[in-house]
């Protein structure tokens, strides 16, 4: 059964791990990519729904996987396939569901629990089987009211690599020697990430989440990268603290979607949750700067609030001008912040397209560009 906590319930059959799990409900509209899905650490504490209806067709294998693990709390499929077919799969994904103790649920109407979230919001509930079903119903929406909403929820700390480790442009293709170094910090970072940092010639060292300016600064960074992440970022205020210290430095910054968020409180601005939030990989952005529309891979609940009509000066006036770089074509939530006397900028989407489409890619190519101009500068200025 999958309980949510306005006393909906939908009834199906048990997939992955039997017992009981509780998380927000969302949803994901993406046709293919689930195992980039259920690895993606911005899904933590969320039960996810597939939309697309079969699910598990090509199994999974260890290189898809963008993390250690399998993050979502429970998992909302229509069709699972009964048997994948495809060369490169190692196992299904009914097993590796059960070998992470995932609760999943299968042969429910995922269109309607899409209509339904997308008309009452994202909203906690739970997934019960085995056992646990046998619970009378209204015992199960009390289980699930009494869990703690996502607003408020910190949870980049928990996703996060606990030890510093590198990613090498040499392990990706690289010939001679690295371009640049960046100093990455993890706050629920997909493996594909630093590979398209290390693609360009980048070498990238992951770092924990609460990660303090010394010990970016003993990396000797041309710039400073913020990944994406689970959780509410008004709980953020140590990564907005250790942002504003990384752009009083005037360090090239780049920020994707949790890092988006946190760039917007460091400049001043507020950030508030999203009725449904933005989830999949056919979200269509436009990039004010060049007039292009962009197909991209979202996956975030919580917004920036920034004024559309920019520039403007920021409410930390002493970063300067910043305008809303991007907007989603949808519904006009900003997209992506640009300071205009600082090299910093930042989207709210994924541009490693892990799964999906690679028309963001050219982000990479722009912050190397930038970590290029101010190494340039900086040695214009020693030979002044």
């Amino acid at each position: 059964m999958l309980v949510l906590e306005d006393g909906k319930v939908f009834n199906g059959r048990p997939y992955g791990a039997q017992g009981a799990t509780f998380g927000e409900l969302v949803f994901t509209t993406g046709m293919t990519g689930y195992q980039e899905t259920l690895t993606d650490p911005s899904f933590a504490r969320q039960i996810v729904v597939q939309t697309a209806p079969h699910i598990g067709n090509t199994g999974v294998n260890h290189e898809d996987e963008e993390s250690r693990r399998i993050w979502v709390s429970g998992y909302v499929v229509r069709d699972a396939a009964r048997r994948p077919s495809n060369w490169r799969s190692e196992r299904t994904l009914d097993e590796n569901l059960v070998a992470d103790g995932i609760v999943g649920i299968s042969e429910v109407d995922t269109r309607a629990i899409t209509r339904h979230v997308r008309d009452k919001g994202a909203m906690r509930a739970g997934i019960f089987s085995g056992a646990e079903a046998a619970r009378p119903v209204a015992e199960l929406v009390e289980a699930v009211r009494a869990q703690e909403p996502m607003a408020g929820a910190r949870l980049a700390e928990e996703v996060s690599a606990t030890e510093s480790y590198w990613v090498e442009p040499a392990d990706f293709g690289w010939e001679g020697e690295p371009r640049f170094t960046v100093a990455a910090l993890d706050l629920g970072i997909k493996g594909m990430t630093p590979q398209r940092f290390a693609e360009r010639g980048v070498r990238v060292r992951v770092m924990p989440a609460d990660s303090t300016l010394e010990q970016i600064l003993a990396v000797n960074p041309d710039g400073v990268f913020l990944s994406n992440g689970p959780g509410d970022p008004s709980t953020a205020d140590v990564q907005v603290e250790l942002t504003r210290e990384v752009l009083d430095r005037k360090l090239p910054f780049f920020g994707i979607c949790f890092g988006n968020q946190i760039l917007g409180r460091a400049l001043g601005f507020g950030t508030y949750k999203l009725p449904f939030g933005h989830r999949g990989i056919n979200q269509p952005v436009l990039d004010r700067t060049t007039g292009k529309v962009e197909i991209t891979a979202q996956n975030h609940g919580f917004a920036v609030d920034a004024p559309l009509d920019g520039p403007v000066t920021a409410p930390q006036e002493r970063f300067g001008r910043v305008e809303v770089s991007h907007v989603c074509l949808n519904d006009n939530v900003v997209e992506g912040l640009r300071c205009l006397d600082l090299p910093a900028f930042s989207v709210q989407y994924h541009p490693e397209a892990a799964a999906g489409p690679h028309d963001a890619a050219y982000l990479f190519d722009r912050f190397v560009d930038s970590m290029a101009n101010n190494t340039a500068a900086a040695q214009t200025t020693q030979e002044g």
